[in-house]
């Protein structure tokens, strides 16, 4: 068996990556560097957050970055999708309640 099958067939480390919006962003292999390019993301949405297209969304676009690397980073951005999840939830099921209460079910 050559190398190239062995790689071919072996196991492969996942290529890191984040989800936003169903699109997925790869990102570097490195931990540093990930680490690096969330933190720029951060401190340049904060300082030029007022500014249209460099906005306030470089925050947590690098708040997801980080959160692939640290561990308090990530318990709060699950935290923030749960919370989020379950919202998103309760207003559906107000919404139906109140659209079945309309119709006289």
């Amino acid at each position: 068996m050559s190398r190239d099958s062995e790689a071919a067939g072996g196991a492969t480390a996942a290529k890191p990556g984040i989800s936003i919006l169903g699109r997925r962003i790869p990102l570097p292999r490195s931990r540093p560097l990930r680490i690096t390019i969330g933190t720029l993301l951060v401190l340049l949405g904060l300082f030029f957050g007022f500014l249209p297209v460099l906005g306030y969304w470089m925050v947590p676009v690098g708040l997801m970055v980080l959160s692939y690397d640290i561990p308090v980073v990530r318990r709060l951005r699950r935290r923030i999708a749960v919370w989020w999840s379950r919202r998103k939830q309760r207003r559906t099921d107000t919404a139906e309640r109140e659209e079945s209460s309309r119709r006289g079910f």
